[in-house]
C-alpha cells in the first residue's frame, strides 16, 4: 500500500492524475506542519503519520499506523504522540490557517459542539463517567469540545479542547500523572467554548454568525461575551430558559417554553434548516423579539422551531443579529448546527480522531490535531474535486 493513499472524495471520478494530486496536496500540507517539528525524525514521521490517518487502516492507533508506515514497532509513532518536541497548538494554528484557505468565504458560520471518547480504566486525562452524546448514555469516556469553520465550500474543524472534570482538576498526584500543566484549570465546556472562539476572532476569523446547542445557549456569559463583539448568534436553549419579553405588566422574565405557547398560528412559516440523509429538513418556524438593552441596529429574537408530525415537540433558541435578520436566515444558521455533527462522524470514520490509545493530556492534544489536520485536507480535496466537477462539496 502506497503511503499516498488517501480516502477517495465522495463521488469524484478517480484516476492517476487525481491520485498525485492528493499526493503533492498532502506534500504541501506537510511541509506547513513541518517546522513545528524540531528533529528531523519526528518531521518525517509526522508525514507518515498523517498518511497512515488518511489511509485505509483498520484501526488507527499507534501499532497499525507504524505497520502502514513500514515500521517494525509503534515506538516511534508513540514518541511523536508523547516524547517529541512539538507544540500541538502551533499545528492547531496551522490547521486553522488551512482550512481559511480552502474554504474561507463571506458568511461563514462557526459551530461549537462536543463528543465523547469512550475509554476505558481511569488513568486517561480527564475520563470519568459522565454522559457520552456519542454512546446516548453515561459512559466512562473523555469529553472534547471542538469548534469548526462552515462554509459553503464545505465544513472542518480549526481548535479542539479537552474537558477536564472538578475532580481531575483538583486532584494534584492525578493531575501529574495524566501529565496535566500545572496552568490548567478546571473551565466548564462553554468556557472552553468561549476560549476557542477568542483565539479564532483574534487570529482574524470572521464568521457571520456563531451556533450550537443547548450547552452553550444555555450558558449566559457566552451568549453575553458574543454580544460583546457584536459576533451574531443562533444558539439552542432549555424550554426553561428565561427570557426577557413584553407582557401585559410590561417587560418580564418568561420561561421561553410560555413564550412559544403564546405564538399566534399564523406566525408560524414552513422552512428547510437544510438538506438531510433523506430531503430537506422541513419544519414550521416562528420568532418572538425579544426585550433588550441595545444599540438600534441590533436585534435579539427567541426562534422557535415545531415538528411538522408532532406540533407539540419544540425547539428553542436564543438569537442575536442585525436588525434586518429575516426568519429564513436564522433558520440557515441553526440548520448549519448540525455540520459539526457530521464533521465528527467523518473525522471519527475517515481519520481516526476516536482512535487513539495515549493517556496523557500532551498525547491526546496531537493525535487529535493531527487526526483534525487530516480531516481538513479530506474536505479541502472534496471541495477541490466538487469546484473541478462543477458540483457542491459533498
Amino acid at each position: 500500500m502506497d503511503e499516498h493513499e488517501v480516502l477517495l472524495p465522495c463521488g469524484a471520478p478517480v484516476g492517476a492524475e487525481d491520485i498525485d494530486e492528493w499526493a503533492v496536496g498532502l506534500d504541501d500540507l506537510h511541509r506547513r506542519i513541518a517546522p513545528r517539528f524540531y528533529r528531523l525524525e519526528a518531521r518525517e514521521r509526522a508525514r507518515r503519520y498523517l498518511a497512515g490517518l488518511l489511509g485505509r487502516v483498520d484501526r488507527k492507533n499507534c501499532w497499525q499506523l507504524a505497520e502502514y508506515a513500514g515500521e517494525a514497532t509503534p515506538d516511534g509513532m508513540q514518541r511523536l504522540l508523547c516524547a517529541a518536541q512539538w507544540d500541538a497548538d502551533e499545528v492547531r494554528d496551522d490547521l486553522r490557517e488551512y482550512v481559511l484557505d480552502h474554504l474561507g468565504e463571506e458568511g461563514a458560520i462557526l459551530v461549537v459542539d462536543e463528543t465523547g471518547f469512550v475509554k476505558k480504566g481511569d488513568k486517561s486525562a480527564g475520563v470519568r463517567r459522565q454522559y457520552s452524546g456519542t454512546a446516548g448514555r453515561v459512559e466512562s469516556c473523555q469529553i472534547g469540545v471542538f469548534l469548526a469553520y462552515a462554509s459553503a465550500k464545505g465544513q472542518a474543524f480549526i481548535d479542539r479542547e479537552l474537558y477536564l472534570p472538578k475532580e481531575w482538576a483538583y486532584d494534584a498526584e492525578r493531575r501529574e500523572e495524566a501529565g496535566v500543566p500545572e496552568e490548567v484549570e478546571f473551565a466548564t465546556k462553554p468556557r472552553l467554548a468561549l476560549a476557542m472562539l477568542e483565539r479564532a476572532l483574534e487570529a482574524g476569523v470572521r464568521a457571520a454568525w456563531v451556533t450550537g446547542d443547548e450547552v452553550y445557549g444555555g450558558d449566559r456569559g457566552l451568549r453575553m461575551w458574543l454580544e460583546s463583539t457584536e459576533q451574531p448568534f443562533v444558539l439552542a436553549v432549555k424550554s426553561s430558559e428565561p427570557v426577557w419579553v413584553r407582557t401585559d405588566r410590561g417587560p418580564s422574565q418568561v420561561p421561553a417554553a410560555r413564550v412559544a405557547a403564546g405564538i399566534a398560528e399564523e406566525a408560524w412559516e414552513r422552512l428547510s434548516a437544510g438538506d438531510g440523509a433523506k430531503g430537506p429538513r422541513l419544519y414550521d418556524w416562528a420568532r418572538v423579539a425579544l426585550v433588550r438593552l441595545q444599540e438600534p441596529e441590533w436585534g435579539h429574537w427567541l426562534l422557535v422551531r415545531r415538528s411538522i408530525s408532532d406540533p407539540t415537540e419544540l425547539a428553542h433558541y436564543v438569537t442575536f443579529g442585525p436588525a434586518q435578520t429575516t426568519l429564513r436566515e436564522l433558520v440557515h444558521v441553526a440548520g448549519r448546527r448540525w455540520a459539526i455533527e457530521e464533521c465528527i462522524e467523518r473525522a471519527k470514520g475517515e481519520a481516526g480522531l476516536d482512535e487513539y490509545e495515549v493517556r496523557h493530556w500532551d498525547g491526546w492534544y496531537r493525535h487529535i490535531t493531527l487526526s483534525l489536520l487530516a480531516h481538513a485536507f479530506l474536505v479541502a480535496t472534496r471541495a477541490r474535486a466538487a469546484e473541478k466537477g462543477g458540483a457542491t462539496a459533498g
